[in-house]
């Protein structure tokens, strides 16, 4: 077998999975079978059987393609595309239980909501929560490091359970939301434990690590990039929450900070599972801040 029929034959035992990750990107049967065929292009423009692992190379090739379609996309503003049935691809990595609701739900309705979602957002919850590509992995295809590739892939994730949420499920949030931080003001550590997963994880972004240690000395909460466990995330919010309000964050129940009359400073975004709270995002960097969704509550703070 010469070279050009063995690089031909590894490509294609990728095919389906990349025919795969390019549909759920675009939305578009069409746009993902080009997609794949310029991946092709470009592996055959260079020398593929240096190349290791070839369908993660691949993986990467096809999602950069595609996140530029996305962004042409964008910025001619079209209009949405029609949604196909993909039943005939093959997923070679099917979709991990990432506690959507939508596991099952990959055709019409979860490619509407992903088509609100902006480039970036789609393509990290794409590869992570479909493919599970690592933070790390993702982060150079969107030019972000690995904590902001994380927080656009959970910002996208809140967007697709904001959608599919019922208002009981909202309210549910909402009354944990509450608790927590009538909890974390009172500096009740028994019931920040019982709001609190055992194994609950606590992220901040870098500018919220930088500027809460600036303020140690004003007893600011010393964040780190992350922190697991119960008892470690209610001892750091113990006291704490003092000036926060009751906010939605695309669409869900969360925390905020803002100074008087000015603009939400901090967020706070919860994960829940069953009633409690598995993940705490704090984001302070303004420009994700800006891409979100905030709504400060009306109802007073506890």
């Amino acid at each position: 077998m010469d070279t050009t029929d063995r690089l031909t034959t590894r490509f294609e035992e990728s095919r389906s999975h990349l025919q795969a990750v390019a549909y759920r990107m675009l939305g578009s049967q069409g746009e993902a079978e080009d997609a794949v065929q310029e991946a092709w292009i470009r592996l055959s423009r260079n020398d593929g059987d240096a190349v290791d692992n070839l369908k993660g190379w691949l993986t990467t090739v096809v999602a950069r393609i595609c996140l530029d379609m996305l962004r042409a996309r964008k910025a001619r503003r079209e209009d949405a595309l029609d949604v196909h049935d993909m039943s005939g691809l093959e997923d070679t990595n099917p979709l991990p239980d990432a506690g959507l609701g939508v596991a099952d739900a990959v055709g019409p309705a979860l490619l509407a909501v992903l088509d609100h979602l902006t480039p970036a957002e789609r393509t990290a919850f794409v590869l992570h929560d479909f493919f599970d590509i690592p933070f790390r992995d993702i982060a150079p295809i969107i030019d972000r490091n690995e904590m902001a590739t994380r927080q656009l892939a959970s910002r996208a994730r809140r967007r697709v359970r904001g959608a599919d949420a019922i208002g009981e499920d909202r309210d549910r949030q909402e009354a944990v939301v509450t608790a927590f931080m009538t909890a974390s003001r009172e500096g009740n550590f028994d019931a920040l434990i019982r709001l609190l997963h055992p194994d609950v994880v606590l992220r901040a972004d870098e500018v919220a690590i930088k500027i809460t240690s600036a303020n140690k000395g004003k007893g600011a909460p010393q964040f780190a990039d992350r922190l697991t466990g119960a008892a470690q995330v209610a001892d750091m919010f113990k006291g704490k929450a003092l000036g926060a309000q009751l906010a939605h964050v695309d669409g869900l129940a969360a925390m905020t900070w803002a100074p008087p009359g000015g603009k939400p400073a901090f967020v706070w975004c919860f994960t829940l599972t069953d009633g409690r709270i598995t993940a705490i995002d704090v984001v302070m960097d303004q420009t994700t801040l800006r891409e979100m969704d905030i709504r400060i509550s009306d109802t007073p703070a506890p």
